[in-house]
């Protein structure tokens, strides 16, 4: 499996808003990061859409290389 391009080191604060449904970028490709923006198309890839819990400030994974997508578990450091 072809692996995701590194668009960053460091995650990316972003604030969520409670029930809100986000698609955070996959492949590391997407001009919107750490949004896709369908630059996946015709990859493995596809982004994983998730549903905000709470209103907060979360730090999305902009590495593409976390265990917990899409929030950042500190793997760019390992970069």
């Amino acid at each position: 499996m072809k692996k995701p391009t590194i668009a960053g080191k460091t995650p990316l604060p972003v604030q969520l808003e409670a029930g809100k449904t986000y698609a955070w970028c996959a492949c590391g490709e997407s001009d919107n990061q750490p949004f896709c923006d369908g630059s996946h198309k015709g990859s493995s890839f596809s982004p994983k859409v998730f549903v905000a819990e709470e209103t907060k400030t979360a730090y999305l994974c902009n590495c593409k290389q976390t265990a917990k997508p899409a929030f950042c578990d500190g793997s760019h450091k390992n970069l």
